[in-house]
């Protein structure tokens, strides 16, 4: 026994786990691919909407930049346009053009002009720049020859970095050139401007990589070079984007594009986590769904796993209680054929006792005349034992032609059945055992009860059972004192024949109630009952055409209710 207790416990560990681990596994392989395809497509979304962004975010800042160099080239072209050599060539006129300069835009800090020779003519401005020549500068040279040239930062005669905008202009065969010194630090601050999340940058490179403007950060000034920037693309048209570490293995998120003729690179960086900052965040929130889908999963499927395996103990434990039922209703079945054998077997003896009986009587009245006085209450003895004898062997003759009329089973035939016939002889069956257990039997059999179709033999069963039912309920509430069961019948709705059996019993669970009719469903212990009495009264009640109902409330009673059709008349 306690082999076969180890075993079924091993076996129990070996279903508990098969079952959690189908319940954990075949739910997460779809949970796991949704989360992992819909994080996939989220996350390039917003890889791509980051970009995009970016992208619109560079452009605009280029075009601002351009508008903003293109402006200040447009105010010098204007005052070529509008004055003549000879109109600009005096200090007082210089002074004057550049004070409107300055009106116009708060980025000039000083204005010059230059003869073809690159000769200082005239300058308005903070530094002693008047006659210097000019004639070997690059930016000179390139305006000399192009009509305009804005210049990269460089240094100069006055050793700041600086850079300039200058434009030709031709009056017949003579040339003379105007230049216009830019704010360093307002370009700056113009470039810089941008603000992109916390960590968001922009800065702006010649084709050497040198700083024409710093970053936000100060990790490079103007005129530093970008160490960098050989791993940029190389300046063209269109804007680029890529991921890159710095120095520190910091990354970033670049965008590149060209300025100025792609003659400058302007850059726009920021640290990926903080582009990234919503993806990431997206990323927590669903790390964070995976453990509570995770955890939910786990939990279900473990509580599920308890549950089932219960259930299936259970399911044992039910399968192992039927397994003794049925055999208990083998049990029976061979009883009852034994006792309709048995009844059979009594009938004859009886029969004969029966017939000395009479034989006795018959010879008693012949020799009655011939008894003396004295032997007279002798006779009377005789004769009463006599009718006692005759009394009790048609009781058991009653008893056993009622047995081997319940036992009929296979003799199944239906036919016009009167409850004011049959119930009180099927009642007269168990009137001794309610005697016996202090239970009252009421009887209120309608005399205008309709007949039914129906076996007599299976309509007796049915009867039985329930009496037998009912006065184990009385028992178990009452004991030998009490009890009473009761059985009515009527006419209901005019075609219908309504029998009542109630009992003052024990009564019937809430969550039993709906079960009673359920095959091998019982209440009593094992060997006292095969659960399978109602299942059959209820189909047997069926095969008449009829029904079955059942009305209890505990520690008060039960009714069941049987509805048959009447026989036509």
């Amino acid at each position: 026994m306690e082999k076969n207790s180890i075993l079924d416990k091993g076996k129990e560990k070996r279903i508990k786990r098969a079952i959690l681990t189908n319940m954990i596994v075949v739910p997460f392989i779809p949970f796991i691919l949704a989360m992992g395809v819909s994080f996939y497509f989220f996350t390039t979304a917003l890889e791509n909407k980051t970009t995009s962004s970016l992208k619109r975010i560079v452009e605009d800042h280029r075009d601002m930049i351009e508008s903003f160099l293109m402006e200040r080239k447009s105010d010098l072209e204007l005052i070529t346009n509008t004055y003549d050599f000879e109109n600009i060539d005096s200090t007082e006129a210089i002074n004057t053009i550049f004070n409107n300069l300055k009106g116009r835009s708060g980025a000039f800090i000083d204005l010059g002009l230059f003869d073809s020779q690159g000769i200082h003519l005239r300058y308005s401005g903070q530094y002693q720049l008047k006659g210097k020549n000019y004639r070997d500068e690059f930016w000179f040279k390139e305006v000399m020859q192009k009509g305009y040239h804005v210049s990269d930062i460089f240094l100069g005669y006055r050793k700041v970095p600086h850079f300039v905008i200058a434009v030709k202009k031709n009056t017949g065969e003579k040339s003379w050139a105007l230049r216009a010194t830019i704010d360093t630090l307002f370009f700056d601050r113009l470039v810089s401007k941008l603000r992109i999340g916390k960590t968001g940058e922009s800065y702006i490179l010649n084709k050497a990589g040198i700083a024409q403007t710093g970053r936000r950060s100060g990790e490079i000034r103007v005129m530093d070079q970008d160490p960098e920037y050989s791993d940029f693309p190389v300046i063209g048209e269109g804007i680029h984007t890529f991921i890159k570490s710095d120095p520190a293995n910091n990354k970033y998120l670049y965008a590149t594009a060209g300025l100025k003729n792609q003659d400058w690179l302007l850059v726009v960086r920021q640290e990926k986590k903080d582009a990234y900052k919503s993806l990431y965040s997206a990323l927590y929130i669903s790390l964070i769904i995976m453990v509570i889908g995770g955890a939910v999963i786990i939990i279900m499927a473990v509580y599920m796993t308890e549950h089932i395996v219960k259930r299936i103990a259970q399911l044992g434990q039910e399968k192992e209680s039927l397994g003794h039922q049925l055999i208990r209703a083998t049990q029976l079945a061979e009883i009852g054929e034994m006792a309709a054998g048995f009844a059979h077997e009594i009938n004859n003896p009886l029969q004969i006792i029966k017939s000395e009986q009479a034989l006795i009587e018959t010879l008693l009245e012949d020799i009655s005349g011939n008894i003396d006085v004295e032997k007279i209450e002798d006779m009377n003895e005789i004769e009463d034992s006599l009718n006692q004898i005759k009394l009790q062997v048609n009781r058991c003759s009653e008893i056993t032609h009622a047995i081997l009329k319940f036992g009929r089973k296979n003799e199944i035939k239906e036919q016009s059945l009167n409850p004011c016939q049959i119930i009180p002889e099927i009642i007269h069956m168990v009137e001794k055992k309610a005697m016996v257990s202090g239970i009252e039997i009421i009887k209120n059999i309608s005399k205008d009860s309709p007949a039914f179709m129906g076996d007599p033999s299976q309509f007796q069963q049915v009867i039985l059972n329930l009496f037998n039912n009912a006065m184990d309920a009385v028992i178990a509430l009452h004991g030998s004192f009490g009890g009473a069961v009761s059985i009515e019948s009527n006419r209901r709705n005019g075609n219908r024949l309504e029998i009542k059996i109630t009992d003052n019993g024990i009564g019937i669970s809430p969550e039993n109630i709906e079960k009673v009719f359920a095959p091998f469903f019982t209440t009593k212990p094992v060997g006292q009952g095969t659960g399978l009495g109602l299942s059959v009264c209820y189909g047997i009640i069926e095969s008449f055409g009829g029904t079955m109902e059942v009305i209890s409330e505990q520690n008060v009673g039960t009714t069941f209710v049987i509805s048959l059709p009447t026989v036509n008349q």
